[in-house]
């Protein structure tokens, strides 16, 4: 019986809307054997994943989703099997935090411009509704006041409209480039995997960073057409690079599965150990 796992998951600790425990709960009742935790910029959700993981007898494959900006728009890094207590590695993620909130509040300030009344206030009132486990506050708590406030009728209409990269909100103040964060997972142990290529149309940087040496390519994502995961495929298995496969879930708001359904997107357990096997090969 074939095993199966998702490796890119998001919690509470980030921009998800339900707690570690509750993202490998899921995993099991779909049928997974592995789920990744994958928040943005911290890794403040894997211990209480791992233990229920243990408890429950899922593998928790410990993960990070960093940003970083190229060409003028956000490229994220994920990152797996690294030291989450490293010291470095953890004030490295503190600064990410850092520009993450100066960006929070130049999208605050747009939206402003535009009319539109969102504070941080009200940004942080619907986090401590959220019982976020760390202050790593991203878009989707913002879209989660415009669609409370009526603004918008969906977090997909948030998005387009406001906050995606072709939005009128849309920000993006000096971050890392994907090259340093590359070397920051291996600096910690880890192994640096290109998420979600399709989402950026910009094939010269996935180039960039295979030349760099980029360990894997997220080549299943729960926003990649039929068309675009057999183009990455063939750059990975060119190139020799792990392919991974995550769904993106961020958990339901508004009474939908933001990305997509935990499990929606897999990968063999055998991608699990070729992660691990590139870790213990350094």
């Amino acid at each position: 019986m074939e095993q199966w796992a998702d490796l890119h998951t998001h919690t509470t600790a980030s921009d998800g809307t339900l707690p570690p425990e509750e993202n490998v709960r899921i995993a099991r009742e779909a049928g997974l054997s592995a789920v990744g935790i994958t928040d943005h910029d911290t890794v403040a959700g894997i211990p209480a994943a791992i233990k229920e993981g243990e408890r429950i007898g899922i593998e928790v494959v410990p993960g990070i989703e960093i940003s970083t900006v190229a060409g003028g728009q956000d490229i994220h890094v994920l990152g797996y099997y690294m030291d989450i207590q490293d010291p470095l590695f953890l004030s490295r993620l503190e600064e990410l935090r850092g520009t993450r909130n100066k960006r929070n509040a130049m999208i605050l300030e747009r939206l402003g411009e535009l009319g539109i009344s969102v504070t941080m206030a009200e940004v942080l009132e619907h986090l401590e509704s959220d019982k976020q486990l760390e202050d790593t506050i991203g878009r989707p708590h913002i879209a989660n006041v415009l669609l409370a406030k009526g603004y918008v009728s969906t977090m997909g209409e948030a998005f387009e409209r406001y906050l995606g990269k072709q939005g009128a909100a849309y920000v993006n103040p000096p971050r890392i480039y994907p090259t340093q964060a590359i070397d920051w997972i291996r600096e910690a142990g880890g192994v640096a995997v290109l998420a979600h290529p399709g989402l950026y149309g910009d094939d010269d940087v996935v180039a960039e960073l295979i030349r760099y040496g980029l360990d894997g390519i997220e080549t299943r994502h729960a926003d990649h057409t039929p068309e675009q995961v057999a183009h990455y495929e063939t750059i990975a298995r060119e190139h020799g690079l792990i392919e991974t496969a995550g769904s993106d879930f961020h958990g339901v708001r508004a009474g939908k599965v933001f990305h997509a359904p935990l499990g929606s997107r897999r990968t063999g357990l055998n991608t699990v150990r070729m992660l691990q096997k590139r870790r213990d090969s350094r």
